[in-house]
């Protein structure tokens, strides 16, 4: 076998490779050839870095370089420069935005020091194609241990006494969860793995399935264990087709080896797994909404009780746990119990993989210690806003979660502390908004989600969501009245009392929580008919600065309805009677003479 001095790890995660990865890796082994370096640096495509804001992203293995906004076009100097001459390019390293050094370790970087990542530890480190390389960092050891040394009971223990909670949004305690099967009556037993990964901007499940696939096969396997299942399933949305292919080579390759199938370790234990596609339903990320999808019904959810753990699939025991939870079993068994509930807080053990998305620097997939700030996540490992612009606030948990403003910034991330302020984590969905967005359009834009993914089986949900939305569509027109603040208010309340399940009781929460923080807006829209932020075109009005106007004419070049005059070199004036407020001037404009509303 030939000697490897050095592995070029490029991101094949979904958003790198939609920047080119794939472009990037042809391109290196081909500049490899040329050099005759092929046989001793391999170019390895691995899973999601997380900072994929500075994406496509490569590190030199063993040389821990990092770099980034790698372009197809930069292979030949990577080869040439680093792999030949071991000069780093410098020009490709990251720049610190706060003294502009270049940066060439990613742990230097303040996107990366503050986090621990648990779930996300193999995501670029290993080939997610080769099993080889996830047994090569202790892959399989924690279930062949607990199959060899303990019995079903003590897994569901040791998994109870490190206080992991559900990652998916109801923070369950899993131990518990794989308990309450264990002890259910009867030998056929499922364990469901929850990958319908449906808030906008979340991105967490889909990049540990494209990075490190078996970690769940061999968490679920341990699962299956534990609570006395000999079968389970991956439900994951089609839209997922990356994670689809290497999760099911992953599972393909385990029973190539004997780590699913028949008699797991020479241990007596069975166990088999496959995988399920769903079509994007919201709804079906609640647990018996997505039971009943594997069923091959309609994604409705049940009544509980009883629950899945009593009469899940075929109205059999069933365990359902996400992604992320499933990602976090193998380190517990392997380091133990009191080594997870070290990190994290009192009540809320771990760490968490959050997708920071809006208007903030570094966007990508961050994990955490459970108690981390709101604040050490934007400022810090964010990077703080986009553009210097001014904070807004930041909405956690999706479309289930809640907007939490600057008074609220130092609030520790755990289960508890959200929730007291009105929001809640969820799935890990984290999307910063700066000091131009509407408020009320925000909230309009998660009741257009939640009311067009209701699955219409309660009418609260159903109808109430739709009226809701009518109402903060009528608002953002310039038609709302008081009357109508007053029937939102309690639209959201009566929903959230009577809805079925998750969907419709958190569905009024962006709506509440920004009627409580930022009151004003609605009623600037209301009652003055205007839009701070100029995102509600119809009560968004544009004016030129005179003195920043130069008259260079392109706010009248791009003008669709011809409403802007003024001769060349002279101040422009927008006759705000005809503008149809469509910001096409406001985005051209170069000398920021365009004022918005």
């Amino acid at each position: 076998m030939d000697r490897v001095r050095s592995h070029i790890m490029v991101c094949g995660g979904t958003g790198c490779i939609s920047c080119a990865a794939e472009e990037i890796i042809d391109t290196l082994k081909a500049e490899l050839e040329i050099v005759e370096y092929a046989r001793e640096v391999k170019v390895i495509r691995t899973g999601c870095f997380g900072f994929c804001g500075q994406g496509p992203i490569i590190k030199i293995h063993p040389d821990n370089v990092f770099y980034v906004q790698v372009k197809p076009e930069d292979a030949g100097e990577i080869v040439r420069e680093h792999m030949v001459k071991g000069r780093v390019v410098s020009r490709l390293l990251y720049v610190d935005p706060e003294d502009s050094k270049r940066l060439d370790k990613h742990d230097q970087m303040g996107f990366y020091k503050k986090q621990h990542r648990i779930a996300l530890r193999n995501c670029g480190l290993i080939n997610p194609d080769d099993i080889r390389e996830y047994i090569a960092f202790r892959g399989y050891e924690a279930l062949a241990r607990v199959l060899k040394e303990q019995t079903p009971v003590e897994v569901a223990q040791i998994i109870k006494e490190s206080g992991l909670r559900g990652r998916g949004g109801g923070g369950f305690p899993t131990g518990l969860k794989w308990e309450y099967t264990l002890r259910a009556p009867g030998t056929e037993k499922y364990i469901i793995c929850n990958a319908d990964e449906g808030d906008p901007g979340a991105f967490m499940d889909r990049s540990i399935l494209e990075g490190d696939p078996h970690s769940v096969i061999e968490a679920m396997a341990i699962g299956g264990y534990a609570t006395g299942a000999n079968k389970g399933f991956v439900y994951i949305r089609a839209e997922y087709p990356l994670a689809i292919k290497r999760l099911q080579t992953a599972i393909d390759q385990a029973r190539e080896l004997g780590l699913l199938g028949k008699d797991i370790f020479s241990a007596g234990f069975d166990f088999d797994m496959e995988i399920k596609l769903g079509a994007g339903a919201f709804v079906c990320g609640e647990e018996t909404a997505l039971i009943k999808s594997v069923e091959g019904a309609r994604g409705e959810p049940t009544k509980k009780p009883p629950f899945p753990s009593e009469a899940g699939y075929l109205g059999k025991p069933t365990t359902v746990n996400n992604v992320e939870t499933f990602a976090n079993i193998p380190p517990i068994l392997l380091n133990g119990p009191q080594w997870f509930s070290s990190i994290g807080t009192e009540t809320s053990n771990g760490t968490k993989v959050f997708a920071l998305a809006g208007n903030v620097n570094n966007v990508g997939l961050v994990e955490v210690p459970m108690g981390t700030t709101l604040r050490e996540m934007i400022f810090e490992i964010g990077g703080g806003i986009l553009d210097n612009r001014g904070f807004k606030a930041v909405q956690t948990g999706g479309p289930s979660g809640g907007v939490i403003t600057q008074a609220d910034l130092d609030t520790p991330i755990d289960f508890e502390s959200l929730q007291s302020i009105g929001s809640m984590m969820g799935s890990g969905g984290m999307i910063v908004m700066d000091d131009t967005t509407c408020m009320v359009n925000i909230a309009k834009f998660y009741l257009d989600f939640t009311q067009e993914e209701s699955c219409g089986k309660c009418t609260p949900c159903r109808v109430g969501t739709k009226r809701m939305h009518e109402i903060l569509e009528k608002i953002t027109q310039g038609e709302g009245t008081d009357e109508d603040l007053v029937h939102l208010e309690e639209l959201a309340i009566m929903i959230k009392d009577a809805s079925l399940c998750g969907l419709g009781q958190t569905a009024p929460n962006p709506v509440l929580s920004t009627l409580k923080y930022f009151r004003n807006e609605y009623e600037d829209h209301v009652v003055h008919k205007h839009c701070t932020a100029g995102e509600c075109k119809a009560l968004a009005k544009f004016r030129i600065d005179p003195e920043k106007c130069i008259g260079c004419t392109v706010c009248v070049r791009v003008c669709p309805v011809n409403c802007i005059t003024g001769a060349v070199k002279q101040v422009h004036v927008i006759d705000e009677e005809a503008c149809i407020s469509c910001g096409a001037c406001f985005d051209k404009c170069k000398f920021d003479a365009v004022i918005k509303p």
